[in-house]
Formats: C-alpha cells, structure tokens, sequence
C-alpha cells in the first residue's frame, strides 16, 4: 500500500477527512509519564520514541477529542500508524479509556479510526493489559446506550482489531485495507491474503461495508443520525402493501399468491420505506446470509427505524444470528425494529445443521422477545413454521393479501398425514393459513392493503 495512499492517511488526516470545516477539538489525558525506556526497561525504548514523535509530530500513537462529522457531534479518536505502528502502549490505553469516557460523560456517539499492528512489545504485559481496558471503557458505553462506529484502515490487526475494532457495533473498512487479528509478519506463510483483507472480512459476514474513502463522511453521518443517541421514538409505522393482490378464497389460493415470482418481495418493500438504508452485514460467526436483508434506515421524516427482511429464501443460521445482532442493537440504542417475514421457513440442509440452525433460531426468538422498543411485524409472502415465526412480533404482526402464515407448509402436512398430493389444496384449507383466517384467530391485528 504506498504510502500517500487514502488509506494509510495520518491520524489527522483522516480526522479532518470526516470533521472538514467543522474543526477538531483534541483532548489529552493527565500525564503519567513512563518509566525510562519503558515499564521492561526496553533499551532504546524512549530513543524510539523520540524518533517516532519527530517523524509524525505526535506524543503517542493515539489522537482523539470531540467533532462534528456532517451535523453530529461526536467523541473521535484516530491511531497514527508512523508512530510505532499504531501500537498500543500504557499511554495509548490512557488515552483510549478518556476517549470512552469522554463519549460517556457527553453521551456522545463514539467514532474510532483505526490503524495499528497490535500491542506494543517493548511494553510486555502491561502494554497487553490495555486491551482489557479498552474492552472495560467500551462495555461502559455499551451500558449507557452510546453508540460505537469503527472504520479500519490499513492495518488494523493484532488486539485493536480485536477489540476496538470488531468490538464496535458497526464497522467499516477502507477498500484495500489489511484487517485480521494476525498480522502479516506472523501468519502463516501459506495464508490467503485475501482472508486479512478488507474485502475478505466483508465476505465472512465480519465487516458492514467496504466504503470509499471519498463516501465516508456522507456515510458515517447517515450512520450517526441513525444511530443516536434519540429520546423515546414511536413504533415503526406499518409499510404500504406494494400489491394491489385480493384476498385468497381458498387456502390454496394464499400459498400460490405467496409464491407468485411477480410478487413484490423485500427489496421493493425497503425501497419503498426508507430514504437512506445502511445495511449491516454479517453474523460476527464467519457468514453471511444473502437472503435476509438486516440494517437500520431513516425515513423521510428523519425516523431512524432497524429492519430485518427475509426475501423469500430459507433462512440461514447466518441470517438468523444477523437478525439477532441488529435487534439487540436496536434495542440498546431505543431504536424501533420492523420485520419483514417472507421465507418457506429455516433451512434444513446438512450444513445448517452443523452451522447450528436450532440455536440461531432460538436466539432470534430470545431475541424478539427481549427487546424493550416496540417490533412491528409485517408478513409479506411465505411465513413457514418456527422460520418465520422467529422474527415475528407477538400481538403485532400484521399481513398483507398476498401472505400466508403457517404451522407447516400444506405439502408437508399431507405427506406426514399420509394424504395422496391431490389433497394438498384440502389440507391448506384446513390449516386456515389465508390472512383472513389469521387475523379472526388472532395472530394477525390487521391486513395492510
């Protein structure tokens, strides 16, 4: 990566890339000076410490304060990879514990730029500790319903990868960039590099989007103004239908309607929604379901609103574990949820089982059922069994003419039954599955038209 890269742009640089004219206001912890050459006595510590601070005209390997990044203010602290590879010292961590507890103490959302190859070696133990204290600050501001941004640049590996980088709540990477817990000195020879990379990490579900370094203002300030911190927000208004589909007069009639091709599906549905989507990506496990859509948007009236939208697939481990993610995200941060179900239910291959398909899906119900803010339901074609019914809302799931809701698919129900196929359309008749079956048992409060 050369040198004048975007990418591998100063501590200060990248600072005033996202702040501009808004201006930067840095802040210094008290000073506790190091022992000489360091807590180990590393010889030659401080003359490298000299050196480092002469070459970037900084104190540490770390800079932070308080800015505003479009129209939110905001706590940032950015790591200066020239001094001594971004790596983390007793005084970083210093410096790192006030950035936290400066957000704390302004209940302001936390921005962290990151660069750095890890813990600082001249510093042994003590420098390895600070990731502990930085884990300490960032569950702090977890508690207090602050929000944390990380973007990663080139590179970001060792402890600050792992903590306040992929400890953060959204993390964004710069194209090109080497993420991973190991560095490149220290993995093994026949590694594939692309696994260390940016693009890599988005592709293992680790990473929320890859952004250009031209986009990242615009785009962390949709992320602030989603993100908060808000006061108390109504539910999620209930999205239009985007069918004009009647309603079915026989059970089998709702599940062809539900798996016509031509019906609208989710993307139609957020499209629709939301004037600005920010998708989050990935179930921090290493995958990544490409049929459920999770995020957080904002309306045209500026309503910050989590979706979670199936798109007419069997839903993944993968995707269940993302839902569960963006929910309890949302509900830290007092941010009404909408669920768009839409999906034949789980699926049931031999990999989702070994990718652990019941305990995603068990955490998905946990996790609808835990949230404080309100969840609003929307059925907008297939709801298949404990699949579907794992992001829905109890008491308020609403349904659209061209949805189903079911226990079982019709097909299976005969074929445990020992029916003969011809009388599939008899058996989803009895399941009352059509939406005007649903909403006189109960489960549905309205049919959205």
């Amino acid at each position: 990566m050369p040198a004048d890269s975007p990418v591998r742009a100063t501590a200060r640089e990248t600072i005033a890339l996202l702040t501009g004219a808004a201006g930067f206001t840095e802040h210094r912890p008290p000073s506790h000076p190091l022992p000489p050459d360091g807590p180990l006595g590393w010889a030659g510590y401080d003359a490298a410490r000299e050196r480092a601070g002469t070459r970037t005209g900084e104190e540490e390997s770390v800079v932070y304060g308080t800015g505003v990044v479009g129209d939110r203010a905001c706590v940032l602290l950015a790591f200066e990879f020239g001094f001594l590879g971004g790596s983390l010292g007793r005084l970083t961590g210093d410096r790192l514990a006030a950035a936290y507890e400066l957000a704390l103490t302004r209940r302001l959302p936390l921005l962290a730029l990151v660069a750095t190859g890890g813990s600082r070696m001249q510093e042994g133990m003590v420098a390895l500790t600070q990731l502990q204290r930085v884990a300490a600050a960032s569950t702090r501001l977890r508690a207090a319903g602050l929000p944390q941004i990380a973007v990663v640049r080139d590179p970001t590996t060792g402890g600050g990868w792992a903590t306040v980088g992929a400890g953060a709540d959204v993390v964004l990477a710069l194209p090109g960039a080497q993420v991973g817990f190991a560095g490149s000195r220290v993995r093994p020879a026949d590694a594939d590099p692309h696994a260390y990379s940016a693009e890599g990490q988005f592709a293992a579900g680790q990473v929320d989007a890859v952004v250009p370094p031209g986009e990242l203002a615009r785009a962390l300030t949709h992320w602030l103004r989603a993100l908060g911190p808000h006061g108390a927000l109504p539910a999620a208004p209930l999205p239009r239908a985007r069918s004009a589909a009647r309603l079915p007069e026989t059970g089998r009639e709702a599940v062809a309607a539900a798996r016509d091709p031509r019906r609208p599906r989710a993307e139609a549905y957020l499209a629709d929604y939301f004037g600005v989507r920010l998708p989050l990506h990935g179930d921090r496990c290493g995958g990544a379901d490409p049929g459920l859509l999770c995020g957080f948007g904002l309306r045209a009236d500026g309503l910050p609103v989590a979706y979670v939208a199936q798109c007419g697939t069997p839903t993944r481990p993968a995707g269940y574990r993302a839902a569960a993610r963006t929910i309890r995200l949302a509900d830290r941060l007092g941010v009404p949820v909408l669920t768009l179900v839409d999906t034949p239910g789980a699926a049931n291959d031999a990999e989702a089982e070994r990718a652990g398909a019941g305990a995603a899906i068990a955490d998905a119900f946990a996790a609808v059922a835990e949230a404080r803010v309100p969840v609003t339901t929307l059925v907008i074609g297939e709801g298949g069994s404990g699949g579907a019914l794992a992001l829905a809302a109890p008491d308020n799931t609403h349904v659209t003419a061209d949805s189903y809701f079911s226990v079982i698919a019709p097909e299976l129900a005969a074929a445990i039954l020992k029916r003969p196929p011809s009388e599939t359309g008899a058996t989803a008749d009895q399941l009352r599955l059509r939406p005007q079956d649903l909403l006189e048992l109960g489960f549905a409060r309205s049919i959205v038209s």
